[in-house]
């Protein structure tokens, strides 16, 4: 399977409303893991590791990693 790459969200800005309202009022500790728990929710969601592999990859090359 390859990943999509293009906008495939019926309403990002909702989304991404919804996803910075759930950070509001929490520490940098309770954010992080909000955020971890979040990824491994949706991993489980997705299943395939092969997907999940290139999702890493390509999530790794937009913020500079080696």
């Amino acid at each position: 399977m390859t990943l999509i790459l293009t906008p495939n969200m019926s309403d990002a800005d909702g989304f991404y409303e919804d996803l910075i309202t759930a950070h509001d009022g929490l520490s940098k500790a309770q954010s992080d893991r909000l955020t971890a728990r979040l990824v491994l929710i949706l991993a489980n969601q997705i299943g395939a590791r092969d997907v999940l592999k290139q999702a890493l990859c390509v999530a790794a090359e937009d913020v500079g990693a080696p």
